[in-house]
């Protein structure tokens, strides 16, 4: 038995190392000691179903005047196309023709069942150019409060260094050129004066973290099979219990946008009602924390779109000059909003300023991605105000600020088998995320002149911190070192302050390697490799199927 000593920030953590383990001991301790979520619902249909080959009415957009290659803009053309595809009943493609296609105008996904189709993402296939960014279109109606809240709080980015003083841009962190939407409904909470009445449908006093089974009363037209939002909020103030529950008393110290915003909920999860017996609601996903009757959770309605899937394209934009981080001017090929059981596939995006953005989404897979070219993005595909999200097979070429991104609210999503070959970071972005899975992530970087690395980001303003909530968990994590042949001592990968008792497990790769992770990370298997398990996604979901 070799034991090693793992160095942690303010702690220190015993790791041993056993040869031929088979499975790291958080999988087999009994009794649990230390918590490991399942994050085995993450995805389409819970994970239990592949993404479909959907066969449906087939709208060709070439019937609506789309040319490709012809070097004329074909935004008309789609839209008409997209308005064809809307009266349709039941299921819908809207094929696109292989060759350049040009779009300069938003196109909007209202409904479910609808499919938007390339010929392929590769060179012979599907590629649409946007010549210009989103802020020479017409502002959308969906992002006023944004616009509202940006200029009320003044919020500019500010880098005296660099003589930068400017306004953020409404596309920094929302908006793309093909937006999923409910016409009205609200993707976003801002501004107090704009929160909502949401449609009540039951008041919820307890139930117990990771199980499925909560108390209710007042219960309003709930059924079986529903697709409904759990909220929980604080209404207490700074010493909410809530937020010590949320943080697990850790050292931390919560920013005031916990307390600030008591109409805002600070906990939500999109759950489907399974079985409804008396006061008893028994509901499909695990509760990510306890619930007690301070937190006034309540189910709610949520407006959503089903079985909407984007696949078979390239997204292409001009490499233009960055100016600064938060002032992008809206490059974003695809947002994501109230969308439940969709997907997008096969998909290359080239010089966006953001890929793929989600919010308000759940149980969507993102799968077989590329992201490349020379302009530096802002994210690559994001996750921020989602549940139960994987991205599954991203693979980043181009340099970003944030590559893979966990961000404000964002719970039990999952990031698998994704490869970083540029600059990588693994950033949790603050704003009560939490639980959290990087599963099987490669990522090649070169240390600095201290034989280290600042892997992990905490992004996020100081209002929202920390940067996450307990249980995030790092699994397999493939570090592949550029000049590995001239190391001769363990890399330290770092950059981690405030993300209370992560799970870092199966730090491995060509060299060998000490984590520094504060506060209170459980670390186990570094420099082991994962043979055993080497995905804990895929492994939780065949575990539980075999139930």
């Amino acid at each position: 038995m070799k034991r090693q000593t793992l160095f942690i920030c303010y702690s220190l953590f015993i790791g041993i190392n056993v040869i031929g383990q088979e499975l790291p001991k958080i999988l087999t301790q009994k009794p649990v000691t230390n918590y490991l979520p399942d994050f085995s619902y993450a995805g389409y249909h819970f994970g239990e179903s592949q993404i479909p080959e959907v066969s449906g009415k087939i709208i060709n957009a070439t019937d609506f005047g789309l040319k490709a290659n012809d070097g004329l803009d074909d935004s008309k053309a789609l839209l008409k196309a997209v308005k064809a595809a809307n009266a349709v009943e039941g299921n819908v493609i809207l094929q696109l023709p292989a060759g350049k296609i040009i779009l300069s105008d938003i196109l909007y996904i209202e409904r479910s069942n609808f499919v938007l189709r390339g010929t392929g993402s590769g060179e012979n296939g599907t590629e649409i150019y946007f010549p210009r960014p989103m802020m020479y279109l017409k502002d959308p109606e969906s992002l006023a409060e944004l616009r509202e809240y940006l200029t009320t709080f003044d919020k500019r980015q500010r880098e005296p260094e660099n003589n930068i003083d400017l306004p953020f841009s409404q596309y920094a962190w929302s908006g793309g050129f093909i937006w999923t939407q409910i016409p009205g409904e609200r993707v976003k909470s801002y501004l107090d004066k704009y929160e909502p009445t949401p449609s009540f449908l039951a008041k919820v006093s307890s139930g117990n973290m990771g199980e499925h089974t909560i108390i209710a009363s007042e219960v309003k037209g709930l059924k079986v099979g529903d697709i409904v939002e759990l909220q929980l909020f604080n209404k207490d103030g700074e010493n909410g219990e809530i937020i010590t529950d949320l943080y697990k008393g850790a050292k931390v110290k919560p920013g005031s946008h916990h307390w600030k915003f008591p109409k805002l909920p600070i906990v939500r999860q999109q759950v489907e009602i399974v079985k409804i017996s008396g006061s008893k609601i028994t509901i499909k996903t695990p509760l990510t924390i306890a619930i007690k009757p301070s937190y006034q959770a309540q189910l709610v309605e949520w407006k959503h779109l089903n079985e909407v899937g984007i696949e078979h394209i390239r997204f292409t934009f001009p490499d233009i000059p960055r100016v600064a981080h938060h002032v992008e001017p809206g490059n974003n090929a695809i947002f994501l909003t109230r969308v439940f059981n969709s997907w997008v596939k096969d998909v290359t995006i080239t010089n966006a300023d953001s890929g793929i953005l989600g919010e308000e989404i759940s149980n969507v897979t993102i799968q077989d991605i590329v992201t490349d070219g020379n302009h530096m993005a802002h994210y690559t595909v994001t996750l921020g105000g989602v549940h139960n999200v994987l991205v599954k097979n991203l693979k980043i070429y181009n340099k970003a600020v944030h590559p893979l991104s966990f961000n404000t609210f964002a719970t039990k999503n999952v990031y698998q088998n994704c490869e970083i070959f540029a600059d990588p970071v693994l950033d949790q972005h603050s704003g009560a995320n939490h639980q959290n899975l990087f599963d099987n992530i490669t990522v090649h970087l070169m240390p600095d002149n201290n034989n280290s690395y600042a892997l992990f980001g905490g992004g996020g303003a100081d209002y929202w911190k920390p940067s996450h909530g307990p249980f995030s968990t790092f699994w397999n994590l493939n570090v592949q070192i550029t000049n590995a042949e001239k190391i001769t001592k363990p890399v330290l990968l770092y950059g981690m302050k405030d993300g209370p008792f992560a799970r870092i497990i199966g730090v491995n790769g060509n060299a060998k390697f000490e984590v520094k992770y504060d506060p209170d990370a459980y670390i186990e298997f570094l420099n082991t490799p994962m043979d055993k398990v080497p995905s804990l996604y895929d492994y939780q979901l065949k575990k539980r199927l075999k139930k």
